[in-house]
């Protein structure tokens, strides 16, 4: 069964409060007096308060054309992967030549060769890793990237696989004819990278000491939930709800307002059918790993995600045996349900 290991996160150093980023969007969109009103309306009830980003905002103004845009993402989201793959194998008590397998998910820019490859020579892995690329899974692209890292380590039980999940969300703010929907997601999202590392059931013991390595990573402290299952499912006539489109000046979001009321009438089937499959209910669940998304959607929920489970095991190891589930929420609309078990 596979066994995460070790996960790890990496932000930019420049960190922002809401208000700076509400004055720069309007600044750089150019918003009318009314434009400008329900900016400030709907990133004041976002419910975020700071975020990070891969530039300082006064930077944002003098990035103009999907070249360029393109051109940052490829160097700013190796570094974070960098940094994001190498602190989780470091927790791993791992070296690059260990593993066997990495995934990388992004959605906020294009790369050929793509980042996996290019991080290569960056980390030390070998030139024979098995490496999968995945694009278009938006925000459900970490659950997804661990169900098919379980299902690679089902089949080879002895291999060591990694996932590193990078997006530089602020590089695709919109500077002209900005929509509704392009306002809400500008008080949403930040630049992050994380990665995971998990071992199949028969992984031989390769790890080299580490000492207080923390929550998920090598020591007294390190072991990590098991992943038991996994789902997918994509909801039917939803395929316009959410996603991207590509515009002159880059990626422009894809969101209307069904999203939440799609995942409230779906979800709760979803989970309830994949739960009970495996003899559970919601009652048995202890630790609930949830994409965030906007505050309509996380409402909807209670009627996301590698970051979130570092946090959870940062938070105290849920009691031993008990189950957690990990829910993502993409395009599609689709959902990903990763059962774990500490």
């Amino acid at each position: 069964m596979t066994r995460i290991v070790a996960v790890r996160s990496a932000f930019p150093a420049h960190r922002y409060p809401q208000p700076d980023f509400t004055r720069t969007v309007a600044e750089l969109g150019g918003l009318g007096p009314a434009q400008r009103a329900l900016l400030e309306r709907l990133h004041g009830n976002s419910g975020v308060d700071t975020r990070h980003i891969v530039l300082p905002l006064p930077d944002y103004g003098a990035l103009r054309g999907i070249v360029a845009t393109n051109d940052r993402y490829i160097g700013e989201a190796l570094d974070l992967g960098e940094r994001a793959l190498r602190g989780a194998l470091d927790a791993a008590g791992l070296e690059g030549t260990d593993l066997d397998l990495l995934i990388v998910t992004s959605v906020t820019g294009v790369a050929v060769p793509s980042l996996d490859a290019r991080l290569i020579p960056r980390l030390g892995l070998r030139a024979d890793v098995k490496r999968l690329p995945i694009f278009g899974l938006g925000c459900v692209a970490g659950a997804a990237g661990l169900g098919r890292l379980h299902d690679y380590l089902l089949g080879w039980p002895g291999h060591t696989a990694a996932l590193l999940a990078v997006e530089l969300c602020s590089l695709n703010w919109p500077a002209t004819n900005m929509t509704t929907a392009d306002l809400v997601v500008s008080g949403l999202f930040g630049d992050g990278a994380a990665a995971l590392v998990a071992t199949g059931a028969r992984a031989s013991a390769r790890r080299r000491t580490t000492r207080g390595a923390g929550p998920l990573g090598a020591g007294p402290q390190g072991a990590g939930p098991r992943v038991v299952a996994s789902r997918s499912e994509v909801y039917p006539d939803s395929g316009d709800t959410l996603g991207w489109r590509l515009g002159s000046d880059g990626f422009r979001i894809v969101l209307t307002a069904e999203l939440a009321d799609v995942v409230e009438r779906r979800l709760a089937g979803s989970v309830t059918a994949f739960l009970a499959a495996h003899g559970l209910t919601a009652d048995d669940v202890k630790s609930w790993i949830c994409h965030p998304g906007g505050p309509r959607v996380i409402d909807a929920v209670q009627k996301s995600v590698l970051h979130i489970l570092e946090q959870v095991a940062a938070d105290g190891r849920p009691p031993p045996g008990s189950a957690g589930l990990m829910i993502g929420l993409g395009p599609g609309v689709s959902a990903e349900l990763v059962l774990l078990r500490w």
